[in-house]
């Protein structure tokens, strides 16, 4: 009897290893064979720790490296990107934080955690949120219903209903007293009291009056106001550098800044001048000398005079980011050159932008990755990941 329960346990298991989802082989490659192979011998493989993506596997979580090895096996409920060489990582109910060879810096034992800002990071511990050092320890106790990263020393901080903004020692440099507090830009930060908004000093006091039905944070010299239903901008003076006369206005990118007026997107400066008259359906920034606008159903890319350096013809079509943009061509993505020629022929149900080198995309319902040239270099085995961090 007992030989049975040995053979029929053998058998379990070989059963379910047959349901491991196994990379697809190329020649001269060299790939992650299995993608939940024990960390042991993964790790032995591999000495690429400089940026490793999150990948999941079934309800699984851990890293590759660019080879596509595992550094980190798959053994976490929930995991993030590294950030500053530490990644959280959820085990069971609790996060903790471990660091590029998979080795816990901090155990788990918070029920959130975020990434470190500036030396501290964030945790929620008893339904609270407060601020841990690096060896785990609390810096500053949970004591705050939410919590945001800090920023050149000071983080906003929630108690009860209302913000406040504390210190690195948990001190309150402004008590809690508004509603929403946005974080600091050029020395001023967008809060809002009752209904109206205006910006506050590092102190607390009004620089600028709550007056506005919206705002947004100081990018450069200038915010974007609400005004009833239209925008305009203003000065860190509170003055209107550009009266409130839009539908809906973005941050100024190389002196030009989209705005949309009768429901059509066009391009300012920053007087307030149309550079580009509003005649585009939708409209990005200006990013790498380019802005991607939208006209009918296609969309194509603009230079700074307004002339079209990509006709109109793709179905989507995102930002340049180091000389290459992502466009859709039916339901495939891929991306092009500046010139508009494709660099990479879409072929991929999803994709994002190039860091490190890599792209992930997305070919059937998996995910894996790419090189500049197209080439898949990762194998599209996963079911969900991230791109390269370290």
């Amino acid at each position: 009897m007992r030989k049975l329960f040995f053979i029929l346990g053998v058998l379990l298991v070989f059963s379910v290893y047959g349901q491991v989802p196994v990379p697809a082989k190329k020649s001269g490659k060299s790939k992650a064979d299995n993608p939940t192979q024990a960390p042991e011998a993964m790790v032995r493989k591999t000495e690429n720790f400089d940026i490793l993506a999150l990948v999941r596997v079934f309800k699984s979580w851990g890293y590759i490296d660019r080879t596509g090895n595992y550094a980190i096996n798959l053994q976490f409920d929930n995991a993030t990107s590294f950030s500053g060489g530490l990644a959280c990582v959820k085990k069971m109910r609790d996060w903790g934080y471990i660091d590029t060879k998979g080795t816990y810096v901090i155990n788990p034992q918070f029920e959130r955690a975020e990434n470190f800002s500036e030396g501290l990071a964030r945790v929620v511990k008893f339904k609270k949120w407060g601020y841990i050092e690096k060896s785990g320890t609390f810096a500053i106790n949970p004591q705050f219903n939410d919590a945001n990263d800090f920023k050149n020393g000071l983080a906003s901080v929630k108690k009860g209903l209302s913000w406040g903004i504390i210190d690195t020692k948990g001190t309150y440099v402004v008590n809690p007293q508004f509603a929403e507090l946005g974080p600091f830009s050029n020395g001023l930060a967008r809060a809002r009291t009752g209904k109206e908004w205006g910006y506050i000093d590092k102190t607390g006091k009004w620089e600028i009056s709550p007056q506005f039905n919206d705002a947004e944070d100081f990018n450069g010299d200038f915010a974007r106001v609400k005004k009833g239903t239209q925008w305009g901008y203003i000065d860190k003076t509170g003055t209107y550098s550009i009266n409130p006369q839009f539908e809906a206005a973005g941050n100024f990118f190389n002196g030009l800044a989209r705005a949309k007026k009768m429901r059509q997107w066009g391009f300012i400066d920053k007087k307030g001048t149309w550079v580009i008259n509003p005649q585009f359906d939708d409209a990005g920034d200006f990013t790498e000398g380019l802005a991607r606008v939208r006209k009918g159903k296609d969309w194509g890319y603009i230079e700074s005079s307004g002339s079209y350096s990509i006709n109109p013809q793709f179905d989507h079509a995102e930002d340049f980011n180091d000389g290459l943009a992502r466009v859709k061509k039916g339901t495939q993505w891929g991306f092009i050159g500046k010139k508009g020629v494709y660099i990479i022929n879409p072929q991929f149900e999803n994709a994002n932008d190039f860091v490190h080198g890599f792209s992930l995309v997305r070919k059937g319902s998996k995910w894996g990755f790419i090189n500049s040239s197209g080439n898949i270099v990762i194998n599209p085995i996963y079911y969900e990941g991230d791109n390269f961090s370290k």
